[in-house]
């Protein structure tokens, strides 16, 4: 078998936290997105509600309707329906360190 790939608390607290949200929905998510009040409001995954805002302090992204919180990881986990280490590898595609 494929030996699993483990990833340090260090490596995946700096995905979440290095990756702007708002990037993650634009850019690598292509999310549909409402711009209102310099606010993104994004299509949740979850509900398909428009209820939802980033938050840059915590780098997460909040449905108010289904009230859940995503991080960069949760957010393609729900998007993609794939697990966690698939969402890691698409996110560690993206970032330039």
């Amino acid at each position: 078998g494929k030996m699993a790939k483990h990833y340090t608390k260090d490596y995946l607290s700096m995905l979440r936290n290095k990756i702007p949200i708002d990037a993650v929905i634009v850019d690598v998510l292509n999310l549909e997105v409402l711009n209102s009040h310099k606010m993104l409001r994004f299509r949740c995954p979850l509900c398909h509600g428009f209820h939802t805002a980033t938050k840059h302090e915590t780098n997460l992204a909040r449905c108010f309707d289904c009230k859940q919180n995503f991080n960069p990881i949760d957010l393609i986990m729900a998007v993609g329906k794939c697990g966690f280490k698939d969402a890691v590898e698409i996110l560690k595609d993206r970032i330039n360190l």
